[in-house]
């Protein structure tokens, strides 16, 4: 499977990067305002939100895997300027703290104290939705009683990473129990998909929306939990999350735009529009799992993920920007409103493009 030369690939990774450290809000229309009067930059490289979280670990991978001097530049740097500032804790500002974990465990940095001081956070302070689930709090909702698809991605895995940095067992026991949790309340029965959220408050799906990239958060945090924790094949975690993940994965390859490539925002709606974020989200994590042999190496597999790596590298522009990206999109009570989240370049986005042109770089090139 080569969807591109490893000279081209790693062109454009380095175009990616080059985007995802300018990416600036001209306009102020994707500031948060906050009720403390702070302004949130989710598009901006030099903030502290879930977006920069996932530019870090793409960079993370990069690193890596290439060695790329740069990448682990501007992580660093990231870091010193972020940590001297400070934010609130919620789900998705533990994000970065996964990278951290990573660069505290190479000594590139010591970063013992905030990797403390956030697990202790998420483990006893983080409020709890009924049967003790990781209630979905981000800088502006409660989200009462919510558990989300994101915070797999968001606060468990790094959880489980500062848990086995720290040699603290209890916090990765604690992680695996999450996973399951999400599992038992996301994941579609009847498509294999993942609904976006659950509430215990009402006990619904809300929209019963299965959405594009809420669902690429889960088929790329699977393989990384089972790598990360070393789970072997005989382990009955690892063969649970993996019939979860083949289910979900059987049922992408399903609904994959075949002319494009793509995934539409809404999985299962046609009518929705094509999405490059959660389609490359989607690559990683396929990839990846071809790599774990958590599936096997079969036509429609392989067929799926170099699909997906060629719309991504055709949705990258000569300056390095990732196409079709959907901006930051709450859980709704309505399908509709899901289709009229508009789309920008995002640090998501292009971490995204960055790990699954990675792990493509790492499985195939």
């Amino acid at each position: 499977m080569q969807a591109a030369g490893r000279t081209a690939v790693l062109q454009h990774i380095q175009k990616l990067i080059n985007c995802l450290v300018n990416i600036k809000d001209e306009t102020g229309e994707f500031l948060l305002t906050l009720e403390d009067g702070r302004v949130i930059d989710t598009k901006g490289w030099n903030d502290w939100e879930w977006t920069h979280g996932i530019g870090l670990y793409g960079l993370l991978k990069l690193h890596e895997i290439t060695g790329d001097p740069d990448a682990l530049r501007i992580s660093l740097a990231w870091f010193r300027d972020r940590f001297e500032v400070g934010t609130t804790k919620n789900i998705n500002t533990m994000s970065p703290l996964l990278t951290a974990a990573y660069l505290h465990e190479a000594k590139h940095a010591n970063y013992l104290v905030h990797l403390d001081s956030w697990a202790e956070w998420l483990m006893h302070d983080l409020p709890r939705t009924d049967e003790a689930g990781f209630q979905h709090i981000t800088y502006s909702h409660a989200n009462h009683q919510q558990l989300w698809d994101d915070t797999l991605m968001m606060s468990v895995l790094p959880l489980a990473k500062i848990g086995l940095v720290l040699d603290r067992p209890h916090y990765v026991q604690e992680a695996k129990r999450q996973f399951m949790l999400h599992i038992k309340y996301l994941q579609d029965l009847k498509t294999g998909l993942w609904f976006h959220g659950w509430t215990f408050d009402g006990h619904h799906h809300f929209a019963g929306v299965r959405w594009g990239r809420g669902n690429c958060w889960v088929t790329a945090s699977i393989p990384d939990f089972i790598e990360l924790l070393k789970l072997p094949p005989e382990d009955a975690l690892r063969m649970f999350l993996v019939s979860s993940l083949v289910r979900q994965i059987d049922a992408l390859v399903q609904c994959q735009d075949h002319v494009t490539g793509l995934w539409h925002t809404i999985l299962d709606d046609p009518s929705s529009y094509l999405e490059a974020s959660a389609t490359a989200g989607f690559a990683y994590g396929i990839i990846k799992s071809l790599r774990l042999r958590l599936i096997p190496r079969e036509d429609r597999y392989l067929n799926a993920a170099n699909k997906a790596i060629q719309a991504v590298l055709h949705n990258i522009t000569p300056q390095g920007e990732l196409l079709c990206v959907s901006f930051g999109t709450p859980v709704f009570d309505n399908a509709d409103d899901y289709k009229a989240i508009k789309l920008t370049s995002m640090p998501y986005g292009q971490s995204l493009a960055l790990l699954a042109l990675t792990e493509h770089l790492r499985s195939f090139l």
